[in-house]
């Protein structure tokens, strides 16, 4: 059998260029956003994705708090926790979300597209989330993400 010489290039953690994205949620649908964000975080949108290498880049999101829901989804959605105690479920909407930990909300819907193991968990370690415009990475030197 004849071999190629043009071969798949599988990524390793050594090789791994990761750049920085700034990314404003004002105005931004929760969810669109997140699948956007999970995508980068992963890498596929590199041509050099590799499934079982974290391949993503680090992005930063500002503005956190001025993010939106479709719908009737800030009265109706609820997030639930639960204490491992009897009687220790906890419910909060996300109207009463928003206005306690308005992070929360985005790192939630990001964290539930990411893989759920070792890999999602370093995936989920490059996303830094503000409410504010502010943000302490101006030395990474970021870049807008543009979707």
């Amino acid at each position: 059998m004849d071999t190629l010489s043009y071969k798949t290039q599988s990524a390793k953690k050594e090789t791994v260029v990761r750049k920085w994205y700034i990314v404003d949620a004002e105005g931004e649908v929760v969810g669109r956003l997140a699948s956007k964000i999970a995508t980068v975080l992963r890498g596929k949108h590199k041509p050099s994705y590799t499934p079982h290498v974290d391949t993503g880049d680090n992005v930063i999101i500002i503005n956190a708090d001025k993010v939106r829901f479709t719908g009737s989804k800030w009265d109706q959605k609820e997030y639930i926790s639960y204490s491992l105690y009897p009687g220790g479920q906890k419910r909060v909407t996300a109207k009463n979300m928003a206005a306690k930990k308005p992070r929360f909300i985005i790192e939630k819907a990001v964290k539930g597209m990411l893989p759920k193991n070792r890999l999602g968990r370093a995936m989920f370690k490059k996303l830094f989330v503000y409410e504010g415009a502010e943000h302490p990475h101006a030395a990474q030197k970021a870049e807008d993400f543009k979707f």
